[in-house]
């Protein structure tokens, strides 16, 4: 297991900020495309849109529904055609991409975090050599509850991976996230990379997004804890 980049970005349903008042998934999937990481870890995806991320960037990937996804088609048609009139009902998922640098996905697993006020989960892959990389998006109405949907998140991680390294990730919506088992790597804002096993080299880098989206995408550099 050597060095790994690990992208969090929130995409914040598809749009640009000012509006670009048009679907943006070719944007979005270049700017992917040309930014070096090996696992990346997405939030606020439109549902259909991770096969063709994937696509772009020659990865594998795996995507868990979250919250607003009653009568998929027609929200689809409506957030192609009008992505910032529907805004957030268009449909939510995470969504986790691996390049081959990073090996291949072995496993997925995904667990309900909440179901009120919004629906919430994490999900998680397994590489072949065993490392387990989970992605979240938690709650936003209140810090209290962005936490708890954390610690459960990491609970869940741990279970997952027994022994082997793991990695929990994505818009933790608190500044100073807290998580049993798991320390801090790095972040900016509320978008955070946290390991077991891990350790992180150098600052987190934040690659030039244009208008795309209300959060910076960040990226962690790490590598398996020395012993």
């Amino acid at each position: 297991m050597g060095t790994m980049r690990v992208l969090t970005w929130n995409l914040f349903h598809g749009r640009a900020v000012p509006p670009a008042g048009r679907d943006l998934e070719g944007e979005f999937a270049a700017a992917l495309a040309s930014w070096d990481w090996d696992v990346a870890l997405l939030q606020e995806v439109p549902p259909w849109w991770p096969p063709a991320l994937a696509g772009a960037c020659d990865a594998q990937q795996c995507t868990a529904l979250t919250s607003r996804n009653a009568l998929p088609a027609a929200r689809r048609a409506i957030a192609r055609r009008a992505p910032d009139v529907i805004k957030s009902n268009g449909g939510g998922a995470n969504a986790i991409l691996v390049r081959p640098a990073a090996g291949a996905i072995d496993d997925h697993r995904r667990v309900l975090l909440r179901g009120w006020p919004e629906r919430r989960v994490c999900h998680a892959v397994a590489l072949a050599d065993g490392r387990w990389i989970a992605n979240l998006h938690a709650q936003v109405q209140s810090a209290q509850r962005a936490q708890a949907d954390i610690e459960r998140a990491a609970a869940a991680t741990l279970s997952w991976a027994g022994e082997r390294p793991a990695l929990l990730g994505g818009d933790l919506n608190v500044r100073d996230p807290r998580a049993t088992g798991f320390e801090q790597l790095g972040g900016h804002r509320v978008d955070h990379v946290m390991g077991r096993g891990f350790v992180a080299v150098g600052a987190p880098e934040l690659p030039g997004r244009g208008r795309l989206s209300d959060h910076a995408p960040v990226i962690v550099c790490v590598v398996p804890r020395p012993g």
